[in-house]
């Protein structure tokens, strides 16, 4: 007779946002504290997902939704201002706030396995001061998941080199496939992203010019001679709609004996080329690109996850600035607009795990009418069914 196993199932982890910001450091002297900091926290993060895209109108919101807010917070001393908001949010040290984020995020992924994670950057415009020019967000994303996993914000674009190391350093990329456009094509983060049991994905360019003669010189050579002798596969896709057609062919060589110094690029096991034609009306495009990898995979495994990777674009970037109004945002101080931005992917991730077939701008409308789909919005378990 099999032996009755009496171990307890594992305990699903506490996925409230607010379980992990308590031990947040206030950032303000003792008599200055007329509103906890728990509170204000909770009262942004719920006015942000129900569509506030400024202090002022935070405060519209917990102004309206008070009976409902103290259901949770006790509010002894009325609502914050909107400069308490703007003040709190500009002392909170963003490394501080960015740690209790990536808890919340560690809680999910001991879950939730992310097998493809996307890193890009994204500036916020309305984030310009007289004295500074606006601040550049280097954000990672669970593209299955649409997840947000931590930012790194930087003085421009051009810092991206040395913002993505720390991006990575905040994440647990172990067994994930991570893609990086040109400006992330560097030696030292192929070895970080190896080093972490990650695999990379990186796109090649001009800033690479060694290595992109090599795989053009590659993959010129494979052409000419119907690929004999070059380990390789192949992938095609087609898709119309929008009024236009698009073809792309991705190509796959596991032979790097072409690449100078390989042994620097670390893991390196894969060259790749794709071609993309699109056909608008009487007009066709062409493009090609190219990219490296050390995953040990198939045209096809690339050609999706190098499609995906501009899921950060369409899934987070582009929502940020319809639905969040991000670039239009005018909080330019450096903190506050750091700490704001994280809410807003923060609860960009909450809006998009939940189910209803509604878009983000929908979903943030229906939070700001029904306080009870607001309140399933906030417990973030979606995310958790969301393989």
């Amino acid at each position: 007779m099999a032996a009755v196993s009496h171990a307890r199932p594992k305990p699903s982890p506490n996925v409230s946002i607010f379980h992990y910001f308590g031990k947040l450091k206030d950032p303000r002297r003792d008599h200055r504290k007329l509103h906890d900091l728990q509170d204000i926290l909770f009262i942004a993060v719920c006015a942000v997902l129900a569509g506030a895209k400024d202090w002022q109108e935070v405060v519209t919101f917990a102004q309206k939704r008070l009976d409902w807010l103290k259901r949770f917070i006790a509010l002894e001393n009325g609502i914050p201002s909107h400069d308490t908001f703007e003040r709190v949010f500009d002392r909170i040290n963003p490394a501080a706030f960015q740690r209790c984020f990536r808890q919340w995020v560690q809680a999910i992924q001991d879950v939730v396995r992310l097998k493809h994670i996307a890193i890009d950057g994204k500036t916020l415009c309305g984030s310009r001061s007289l004295q500074l020019g606006p601040l550049h967000m280097v954000s990672a994303w669970a593209t299955a998941q649409s997840l947000s996993l931590g930012q790194v914000a930087v003085a421009d674009k051009s810092n991206e080199i040395t913002a993505i190391p720390a991006l990575l350093d905040l994440l647990d990329i172990h067994g994930a496939l991570v893609t990086i456009d040109a400006m992330g094509c560097q030696k030292a983060i192929a070895q970080k992203i190896v080093d972490g049991g990650g695999d990379y994905l990186l796109t090649v360019k001009d800033n690479q010019p060694h290595l992109l003669e090599d795989i053009q010189h590659v993959m010129q050579r494979g052409l000419d001679s119907d690929f004999a002798g070059l380990p390789h596969s192949i992938y095609e896709t087609q898709a119309k709609g929008h009024g236009r057609e698009e073809y792309r062919r991705y190509t796959v060589v596991q032979d790097t004996s072409g690449v100078r110094h390989v042994d620097e690029w670390k893991g390196l096991t894969t060259l790749g080329m794709c071609y993309s034609e699109r056909k608008v009306g009487d007009t066709v495009s062409h493009e090609i690109r190219y990219f490296i990898g050390s995953r040990q995979a198939n045209a096809k495994t690339y050609g999706q996850a190098l499609r995906n990777h501009w899921g950060i674009e369409n899934k987070l970037h582009w929502q940020l600035d319809v639905a969040f109004r991000e670039d239009s945002n005018r909080v330019s101080k450096r903190h506050a607009a750091e700490n704001l931005a994280l809410i807003r992917r923060l609860n960009l991730s909450l809006l998009q795990a939940h189910p209803a077939k509604m878009s983000i701008a929908k979903k943030q409308f229906a939070a700001a009418l029904d306080p009870e789909f607001l309140e399933e919005i906030l417990r973030g378990e979606s995310i958790l069914e969301k393989q």
